[in-house]
This record gives structure tokens, C-alpha cells and sequence, in this order.
């Protein structure tokens, strides 16, 4: 069954969009820098690495977990 969101409802929902974009925003940036600064430190030089990345979220029973490979083999 498809309900129309009430007014207060959508606002509700526009707050969560916004509040997880802008912290998806902040674990991209801060991620993308740390491992950076990982690959400058180890002197990584066409070497792969495995990557995980575990996303919880408290109060939620969230745990999200996303496995890949950095490196020139990550593609």
C-alpha cells in the first residue's frame, strides 16, 4: 500500500535526507584523506590493499559492513 506522507512527515524525512548526506559527505572526505595519508606513509607504489568499512549506527542495530580492494587492482 503506497500512504502519502503528511506534511510533517516530509519534513521529518527532508531532516534524516539531509543529516545522512551531509555525514556520508564528512565519512567520504575524512576517509578518502586518511587513507591517503596511509598509502603516502607506507610508500605504496602499485601495491593493492583490502579495504573494510563498517558503518553502526547506535540505537539503530546497524551494522554495515563493505569490503573492496585500494590499489591498482581495485578497479
Amino acid at each position: 500500500m503506497n500512504k502519502m506522507m503528511s506534511g510533517e512527515q516530509q519534513i521529518m524525512s527532508d531532516a534524516y535526507n539531509m543529516s545522512i548526506r551531509k555525514f556520508l559527505k564528512q565519512v567520504g572526505v575524512t576517509s578518502q584523506s586518511a587513507i591517503e595519508d596511509a598509502l603516502r606513509s607506507a610508500g605504496a607504489d602499485g601495491e593493492s590493499y583490502s579495504a573494510r568499512m563498517v558503518l553502526t549506527i547506535d540505537g539503530l542495530d546497524v551494522e554495515h559492513v563493505i569490503e573492496g580492494t585500494i590499489g591498482s587492482r581495485g578497479e
